[in-house]
């Protein structure tokens, strides 16, 4: 991996079950690992005694710097902590970093060579991590670009993601970031990732997914630690419904899932972002 090159995993009153450190090491990553924790959480001394690299940043001071979009006055999310990354790069001499969550338990290929689908382990995730580095450097409109997401593939080889084979307009969970950017998380504490790309990619940002490799990780609700505790109080309806309040013009909220349906939200994709119009148009 290029050696102005970090991995932060962001994580909150989990020092005990980091599941990502070992899912990089399995995945071949031998480079620069931060974690990345606020002040806030009362476990912090767990992480310091356990792990080098810990950094520990003030969240009401970031706080104050970014649109939380709401008065509840709870800071229990992952905003803040994405938004001090940029700084802690900064701070460190990193030019190019990616943000991770703390329960990844693997990280996959999705579609094979021959463009089959096709899931297997990744072995070496630094040439991938570097590839996306080089098309993040492209374009300056290009804010960041994420690994897919195992949810993207429901339906396997019936699924949107792999049927179209292209990258999606949009990107969670992961980011490749430049320290420079002047992207930044302030579009709401809750659904940041979505408020974000949405909020951003409506005036011709560029955020982008690639479709052949992918993250699995825990399921929230079902993981204790992280932001579990907060959507259990707030449930999904809020989470959703600030991406509604930020872009309501092509935003809306609907169940999602067949066994246990949830409050989801749901993007208009045609009203979301500026689009490529046919030539044939032209005057």
């Amino acid at each position: 991996m290029r050696n102005n090159f970090a991995v932060f995993i962001l994580t909150h009153k989990r020092a005990d079950k980091i599941v990502t450190l070992k899912t990089l090491q399995k995945s071949g990553y031998k480079g620069v690992i931060y974690l990345v924790i606020d002040n806030e959480d009362e476990t912090k001394d767990d992480y310091i005694k356990k792990f080098k690299n810990v950094v520990v940043f003030d969240k009401k001071q970031i706080a104050d710097k970014y649109d939380e979009g709401d008065n509840f006055n709870d800071r229990r999310t992952i905003q803040h902590a994405r938004n001090y990354c940029f700084d802690l790069a900064k701070e460190k001499g990193i030019d190019y970093f990616i943000e991770l969550d703390d329960d990844y338990t693997q990280f996959v290929y999705k579609i094979d060579k021959d463009f089959n689908y096709k899931e297997r382990n990744i072995k070496s995730i630094e040439p991938i991590w570097d590839a996306m580095i080089d098309f993040l450097k492209v374009n300056l409109r290009i804010k960041t670009v994420a690994m897919a997401q195992n949810g993207d593939f429901l339906g396997g080889k019936n699924s949107g993601t792999f049927l179209k084979m292209t990258m999606k307009r949009k990107a969670m969970n992961s980011f490749i970031l430049n320290k420079n950017s002047d992207l930044r998380f302030d579009c709401g504490r809750m659904n940041e990732d979505v408020n974000t790309y949405t909020t951003h990619g409506k005036i011709g940002e560029l955020f982008f997914t690639v479709p052949f490799v992918a993250l699995i990780q825990k399921q929230t609700q079902a993981n204790s630690g992280g932001i579990t505790e907060m959507y259990l109080d707030f449930g999904t309806y809020v989470k959703s419904f600030f991406t509604v309040m930020y872009n309501p013009a092509f935003v809306t909220v609907r169940l999602m899932g067949y066994r246990k349906p949830r409050i989801h939200h749901n993007i208009e994709w045609k009203y979301a972002v500026p689009c490529i119009i046919d030539e044939k148009y032209k005057k």
